[in-house]
């Protein structure tokens, strides 16, 4: 007599898209915190430090590169130490600390202890953006793509109502309170990202040393993940083909180009993400520099998640050059024509391209199957943005325009380094890692046997994967 294994039944599929949706919800107020606000509030709250608070060209140049560097920081802190991002208690933690150097801004006019602020909330986002994508990744892997593309519209979201605020209070207060006002913004977005689910341990070898590998639920509700499906029928003995085999090796080749592209493209965008509104208000004075940083974040909002809907259908690498083509021509544009309309449509095409490009690129470095890729490629992504204040800083005293046509330059190099990509690169999304396999059982034969002695097989259990 064969005993089966006990299955837990799939919760149903409403509940368990009604469950990945508050978890999109909660990742994009995360990343709305700490992107949105904690690192983006800067370009438009930039002029009027210039103006009213007398900081220099070079000082906001300087204030740019200590937060770049912290977000370095943190980014290296997601690889030497896995298990600390998925630590609930660090991701509330650094949410929180992101808010009090956002409200501790406007305590003085020391330069010094503002980089030493910007620095502190840049190792903040980058823990909160390595351990909120980490989930993310982990938690809905088996939903479609365009889930993870609207959490990533948080980003857009911050901007947008971080952008709003300075907006409004240009008018009627002065650059301390568009510091407090964006402290709390964040504090009220680390309230309803505070219960978010961090990416799960790893299983132990223990957990993943069974009879039969595999089980309901992997990969998501009802065994079905991104890489294949599992049959999950009982008795029917069937393996999916290759179950047995190895998991494919890690592309690295690959991968560094991937990396050298999106390094790039952290060099060419962080300059216009710093100083895109500068750029606009030295020809467009008034409300259209602010207007257009609102505009940056509202045209963000919806574009990662209608890239990862193009990404279904289109090479990734080939996506991932469009977008920074058309990235670069928004980059140029300020510098290239003055007035309203160019600024408006430069915020368009920035806005809907820099958070589909980070999109595009952390999914092309999962399916090059290259272990901690989002913290790897961030990392390389950190130290672009490093660069980029620093070989722009020179410009800086004749303006921004020809700072803006520099980063222009570089992210078509990044373009030209994600085309080098498309020849030969998995297509579809990545396979999750697989346990280990236990040997097939042998299974019931119908037909007589030629030994009456033979004993009948077991049923055997389908294998998830």
């Amino acid at each position: 007599m064969s005993v089966q294994t006990p299955r837990t039944a799939p919760p149903p599929a409403g509940a368990a898209s009604r469950s990945a949706w508050v978890h999109v919800a909660r990742t994009a107020a995360a990343l709305a915190a700490g992107m949105g606000v904690g690192r983006f509030v800067f370009t438009p709250i930039l002029p009027l430090m210039h103006a009213q608070a007398g900081l220099s060209a070079s000082d906001g140049a300087h204030l740019a590169t200590a937060n770049y560097t912290g977000y370095l920081l943190g980014a290296l802190a997601g690889i030497v130490a896995p298990a600390a991002v998925r630590s609930p208690a660090l991701l509330r933690g650094c949410l929180v600390v992101l808010s009090c150097t956002l409200a501790a801004m406007p305590a003085t006019h020391s330069t010094p202890v503002w980089i030493a602020l910007r620095l502190l909330a840049g190792v903040a986002s980058a823990l909160i953006f390595v351990s909120a994508v980490g989930a993310l990744h982990s938690r809905i892997r088996a939903h479609p793509a365009h889930l993870a593309g609207w959490a990533f519209g948080g980003v857009g979201a911050g901007i947008a109502l971080s952008g709003l605020l300075v907006l409004a209070l240009r008018s009627a207060a002065d650059w301390r309170a568009a510091w407090w006002a964006s402290a709390a913004l964040a504090a009220v977005l680390t309230l309803a990202a505070w219960h978010l689910r961090t990416e799960p341990a790893p299983p132990s070898a223990a957990e993943t040393s069974g009879p039969v590998a595999g089980g309901p639920g992997i990969g998501g509700p009802g065994g079905r993940g991104p890489g294949g499906r599992g049959s999950g029928r009982r008795g029917s003995g069937r393996r999916d083909p290759g179950a047995g085999d190895p998991p494919p090796a890690p592309d690295l080749r690959r991968f560094g180009v991937l990396t050298l592209s999106y390094t790039l493209e952290g060099v060419g965008y962080i300059v216009a993400g710093t100083f895109l509104v500068a750029a606009i208000e030295q020809s467009s004075p008034g409300w259209i520099g602010g207007g257009a940083w609102v505009l940056v974040g509202l045209a963000a909002v919806p574009s990662s998640a209608l890239w990862a809907r193009l990404g279904q259908r289109r090479s990734a690498p080939g996506l991932l050059c469009a977008a920074l083509v058309v990235q670069a021509a928004g980059i140029a544009l300020p510098a290239l024509a003055g007035g309203t309309a160019a600024a408006l449509a430069s915020a368009v095409l920035f806005g809907g391209t820099f958070i589909g490009v980070s999109t595009l690129a952390l999914t092309a470095g999962t399916r090059l199957r290259v272990p901690r890729s989002v913290a790897l490629l961030t990392a390389g992504y950190s130290v672009g943005q490093i660069l980029g204040p620093l070989a722009v800083a020179p410009l800086l005293h004749h303006g921004y325009h020809r700072a803006l046509l520099l980063a222009a330059i570089v992210v078509l190099a990044a373009a030209a380094a994600a085309a080098v990509l498309r020849a030969g690169f998995p297509h579809g999304a990545a396979a999750p890692p697989r346990a280990p396999q236990a040997p097939p059982r042998p299974q019931p034969d119908a037909r007589p046997r030629a030994q009456g002695n033979a004993r009948p097989g077991r049923p055997g259990h389908g294998i998830v994967r």
